[in-house]
């Protein structure tokens, strides 16, 4: 904050923040009459969009008092924004402005009054927000010289005025220091150095050139810097390779090498300035072919902009580690404070720094990773951590060579291919990026050239425009298709890193576009080798922004005909994870989290937890970390096809795993968690690995568990005790319990290998839906039907409502179609033996029923009857002294009695002081479920203000309300498509025949198709069974709306004019429902139904109305009814004269075709 005086002598409190669009009015207003002599003729939302930097100053009253926007290219066209350059130093000699330096003042208004001290305070703050930033540039008529403070580094005085302030924060930071001690110690491996401006000192920073190198090559990736040594003749930098076999060229099995370190000196060797960047237009085609080179894993974790997978039992080389031999390279920062007048200026401390140690290359910082990140950490590297390093801090690096002021952007040409090889020659794919540059670089095409980098550029917009949420981030109307560029590969030395946004920033000046994006495409794509843990663009990310995929519509293509999309943008491309950025943001960045976050269990509640971190805008997660017994789900495209064993929630599939890509930003753990340390905050993995954490959240859900045998066939009331107990004893390899997708594949894969040979029985036990789509996966890989027999266990108190097929319908046509298959079915039967042959496989299982005991042969034996929490999980829980009451206990926000743990899914229930035993998270959507954890910790980092609004009274003893519906689907016996939607909440079991509410159901061609309306008419349940692929995100969307947004839905079916719903929800219509937009506009129209001046225009209306079934004094409370539909209850409430029936509100919904939105805009 800072104070403005006008020149009538009044004063303002006035801050600087970044414009958002909603300010463009108050802008406007701010426009004087010889605004368009200064600047010409401004169209400020274009102006915003393409701004680099644009600053707004509010008063208290958040008044808008005055705006700057900054570009990096001159105002008034007087030359092209790519050769501003030459022209500055023709016109203008000996001055020292670069595009690193420099920036342009294209509007600056202000309230009259106020204008130089708002003037000199927005050009402060543009200082202030960019470090590099010695210029500011405006073209008129009368020159204006700008300066700055030089900072001049001589004494020690003053030393406590800062020192006391920050003790606090210090002793946090770094521990016990004394500053006395601090100066009294310096030496040849000890100095302090102190900052001044004036006379005053403002800063302090003690360095030691003693560091324990060989602890922080255990624990950090280290490769980039060389080890933190200096080159040595005896280094071991490669992995010792094993004799190959001839022949084999498969380039996905190279070993990466380690880059080796470049100095100061190797950047000034590289011909032409190393110029290694490329922006071309090209065809999809020719992109797709080359856009994934990889890099090596050094270089990728050094940049600490994406996350790496490690595995808990790796291979020999992933455990392997160079050996370096030389003397020390580094020297390190332990204590350093600065007043925060000054902290943006931190970087001006280092060029004394590396000159008190000439021979050291490196400066390294640690910090704890819950402190917040300092300005001065902006221009180091992180280190990237090993999962299981016990250190506790964060490593931070800066090369000598990141001290330079200035770096030279230019067209490429051929003679700059030697340096790119030269700097791409230890990566893995060097070749792929080498060709690249030469056949755009040799071709002469349309390409500009930027130290250590390359990139492509072609024109896909339409497409992602369709498919992405782009316009969270950008205006389309002020951007040309031309201007939109696609980044293919980006090579980039890490010593430089801390310039990332000034390259991407020039790239963007000097291929003239505006916006920049980036495919991530998943691992297992054909053509596309991108290992997760290092492909081509690495260290940009971190200054580009990850784009949440937009809900796409199943469009009945044939239907609609001519209104149909395009066939670009509906037919199936391979899906990939989309980053961008844009001249607005490239030089806003993103505030670095370091919390360690450690999630476990990869359930549907663990993923919605990470996607939500990952894509939250103003925050960039470094550490955040998933203990998965598989892994990152939807990594294996094999096991995806074997996921048809189990019913599927829906909450994500393959298409969203490869349009998140986790596995660029999230750390893999592969084990099973066996132990917390809570006292040293560390999870114990396979009981071998530590895993250190700042939150613990706890995501594992629950899992079917092998079902316990005791005694002999009988009754089953004599052994159904026996399901709630633990086997302890070896599981045989023919007994399978099915929780993902591997589980489904490494069974399928037995089958194929072992069925074949034998002759026994396939047996399906269980009670849950699970058994019927195991079935139906069984009869699909080929199993006779008359060799599988399904033994359905008695519904006890571990099977949940929601976990079987509800619909009697339903049942009756699975039982028709087990029938037909030659299944044979054993109801209300109880495990109760088996036996086993020298091999340890079983041969027979004996169960007890009410009437005979049955024995069956057995080759394969698949249990779904008992499913709760894993046993080593809850035992570590336990162990850990977290309350656990049959499940692990939580309160309202996720909080289980310790504050750093976090728990959320059908792992946990609430507190007993709630009074809901049978509400749990096992009741509503996963997806929301997780989403909502997140936002409940993204409070504990997110800086912003966030807007304060007291929690009603009580609010704290009550469950929080869930509103998306919960999803069941799968393919069930006899090939049909089965879905389920359901309301959130305790299940219960819908009886039509004794139901209050309406259904509308329809039996057509063998397929069924129900809906059952609440009495508020709104849709709250949908089951389905078809033998056609079923548009599942179409019919979500038909959850919870009004049956008369359905085109009056119920009205039609009683007029029989609905036959068959299928047809019904595939008219053209429906289409408006089903976009992802929709639901905005409800809330949009809701938003204006509900403003005062509508209410009041529409209680006078009633008022002055023929209705007499309105009271008039009724009208104020009837508008402001919060539970239900504004027109719904208007019309309700407001039958025609003459008529008993209640009139149909107006609205109005414009449909207009539009190729970005696939045909369908609003």
């Amino acid at each position: 904050m800072a104070t403005v005086t006008s020149w009538r002598g009044h004063t303002e409190v006035v801050t600087a923040r970044r414009t958002e669009p909603h300010d463009v009015p108050d802008i406007v207003a701010l426009f004087s009459a010889d605004r368009e002599d200064l600047f010409g003729r401004i169209d400020v939302p274009y102006l915003l969009e393409l701004s680099n930097l644009a600053l707004t100053l509010c008063n208290e009253k958040n008044e808008v008092l005055a705006h700057a926007a900054f570009l990096d290219y001159p105002n008034w066209n007087i030359t092209d924004q790519a050769e501003w350059e030459p022209f500055l130093h023709k016109n203008y000699p000996d001055n020292k402005c670069t595009p690193l330096n420099t920036l342009f003042v294209h509007l600056l208004v202000a309230k009259e009054e106020y204008a130089a001290g708002c003037s000199q305070e927005i050009v402060r703050s543009a200082f202030i927000l960019l470090p590099e930033l010695q210029f500011i540039l405006l073209f008129l008529p009368s020159e204006e010289k700008l300066g700055k403070n030089l900072i001049l580094m001589e004494d020690y005085d003053d030393l406590v005025l800062i020192w006391t302030p920050q003790s606090e924060a210090l002793k946090e930071t770094y521990g016990e220091y004394v500053l006395d001690d601090l100066i009294e110690r310096e030496g040849e491996e000890n100095q302090a150095a102190v900052c001044e401006v004036g006379g005053t000192a403002v800063g302090f920073m003690s360095l030691c050139s003693h560091v324990n190198i060989s602890l922080y090559q255990e624990w950090f990736d280290l490769g980039p810097f060389h080890g933190l040594c200096k080159p040595h003749p005896e280094d071991i930098l490669k992995v010792p390779r094993k004799p190959s076999v001839p022949g084999d060229n498969d380039e996905s099995n190279q070993a990466s090498e380690q880059p080796e370190p470049v100095s100061s000196q190797d950047l000034e060797q590289v011909p032409g300035a190393a110029a290694a960047v490329q922006v071309m237009q090209c065809s999809e085609e020719e992109a797709l072919a080359v856009s994934q080179p990889d890099l090596p894993v050094g270089d990728a974790a050094s940049t600490g902009s994406q996350g790496s997978a490690a595995p808990l039992l790796q291979a020999e080389e992933g455990d392997w580690q160079p050996v370096y031999r030389g003397a020390s390279n580094v020297f390190l920062i332990r204590v350093f404070c600065i007043d925060e007048k000054y902290e943006t200026r931190s970087l001006d401390f280092l060029q004394y720094a590396f000159s008190v140690f000439p021979d050291r290359e490196l400066c390294a910082m640690l910090v704890p990773p819950h402190v917040p990140e300092l300005p001065l950490l902006q221009s180091f590297v992180r280190a990237v951590p090993s999962c299981t390093s016990p250190l506790g801090q964060e490593l931070f690096v800066f090369h000598r060579a990141g001290l330079l002021t200035s770096f030279n952007v230019r067209k490429a040409v051929t003679s700059d291919l030697e340096g790119i090889k030269t700097l791409v020659d230890t990566l893995s794919l060097n070749d792929r990026i080498l060709d690249d540059s030469k056949i755009f670089t040799e071709a002469r095409r349309d390409c500009c050239s930027l130290l250590t980098r390359k990139l492509l550029i072609f024109q896909d917009i339409e497409y992602i425009r369709a498919h992405y949420n782009i316009e969270d981030f950008i205006g389309f109307d002020h951007h040309q298709p031309e201007e939109h560029g696609h980044l293919c590969h980006f090579v980039l030395n890490p010593v430089v890193h801390h310039y990332t946004k000034y390259f991407l920033k020039e790239i963007l000046r000097l291929g003239h576009k505006s916006s920049l994006y980036y495919p991530v495409y998943p691992e297992y794509v054909e053509g596309k080798l991108q290992r997760p843990c290092a492909h081509s663009l690495t260290s940009a990310l971190h200054y580009m922004a990850p784009v949440r995929p937009r809900r796409q519509i199943v469009y009945p293509l044939r239907e609609l005909g001519a209104n149909a999309p395009s066939e670009q943008l509906s037919a199936d491309q391979p899906k990939y994870s989309l980053n961008h950025t844009n001249r607005r943001l490239v030089l806003e960045s993103k505030v670095c989290i370091n919390t360690r976050i450690v999630v476990v269990g990869a359930s549907d509640v663990g993923i919605s937890f990470l996607e939500t971190l990952i894509f939250w805008p103003r925050l960039k997660f470094n550490n955040l970390t998933l203990i998965s017994t598989h892994g990152l789900p939807g990594r294996d495209p094999q096991s995806s096809k074997y996921r048809r064993f189990l019913i599927n929630s829906h909450c994500f599939n393959d298409e969203d795993y490869a349009q998140m890509s986790l596995c660029s930003w999230v750390n893999v753990v592969v084990g099973k968690m066996t132990g917390i340390n809570r006292r040293a905050k560390y999870v114990v993995v396979s009981k071998e690995k530590e895993v250190p954490y700042d939150y613990l959240v706890l995501c594992t859900g629950e899992s079917y568990q092998v079902s316990c045998v005791q005694g002999q066939p009988a009754q089953h009331s004599q052994v159904a005790c026996s399901q709630s107990q633990r086997y302890s004893g070896t599981v045989p390899c023919n007994h399978f319990t099915l929780n993902d997708a591997q589980d489904c594949l490494e069974a399928a894969r037995w089958l194929e290998e072992n069925l074949g040979s034998s002759t026994g029985n396939v047996i399906v036990y269980g009670n849950t839906a699970d058994m019927y789509t195991t079935v139906e996966a069984l009869l699909s890989l080929g199993v006779d039907g008359s060799r599988i027999h399904l033994v359905q266990a008695p519904l006890g108190s571990e099977a949940r409502c929601l976990q079987q097929l509800q619909d009697a319908a339903v049942q009756r046509r699975v039982q028709e179609a087990l029938a037909e298959a030659g299944v044979a079915v054993h109801p209300e039967c109880v495990l109760a033996q088996w036996e086993q042959d020298e091999r340890g496989r079983i041969t027979g299982a004996a169960f007890g029923s009410a009437a005979e005991p049955l024995q069956l042969q057995c080759s394969a034996f698949f249990s779904f009857a008992y499913k709760t929490l894993d046993y080593e999980a809850s035992k570590a829980i336990s162990d850990a002294y977290l309350v656990l009451d049959g499940r692990l206990v939580i309160d309202a926000k996720f909080h289980t009695n310790d504050p750093s743990i976090r728990a959320a899914g059908p792992l946990t229930k609430f507190s007993r002081r709630y009074w809901r035993d049978d509400v749990t998270h096992s009741n509503f959507n996963s997806k929301e479920i997780g989403s909502e954890l997140a936002a409940s910790m993204l409070s504990l980092f997110d800086p912003s203000p966030q807007p304060s609004s007291q929690p009603p009274e009580g609010s704290d003893r009550l469950i929080p309300v869930y509103t998306r519906c919960k999803v069941q689907g799968g393919v069930l016996p006899g090939g049909y498509n089965y879905l389920h939607i359901s309301k959130p909440g305790v299940p219960t079991s819908l009886d039509v025949a004794h139901d209050p509410c309406e259904h509308v159901s329809s039996a057509a061609q063998g397929n069924y198709f129900r809906m059952h309306l609440s009495r508020y008419s709104l849709m709250d349940s949908i089951t389905c069974l078809c033998r056609e692929p079923l548009p599942v995100s179409n019919y979500v969307c038909l959850f919870g709306q009004h049956e008369r947004l359905l085109n009056d839905l119920c009205h039609r079916w009683s007029a029989g004019q609905i036959t068959d719903l299928y047809s019904y929800f595939r008219e053209p219509w429906s289409m408006a429902i089903y976009h992802d937009w929709f639901i905005d506009l409800q809330k949009e129209l809701r938003q204006i139904l509900m403003s005062e001046q509508v209410r009041k225009t529409t209680a006078l209306a009633l008022s002055n109305s023929r209705c007499p079934a309105a009271p008039r004094a009724a009208c104020p409370e009837l508008l402001a009814h919060p539970k239900r539909s504004l027109c719904s209850e208007l019309s309700a409430s407001n039958p025609l004269p003459g008529t008993s029936s209640p009139c149909s509100p107006c609205f109005c919904l414009c449909l207009t075709p539009s190729a970005a939105d696939g045909g369908t805009g609003l």
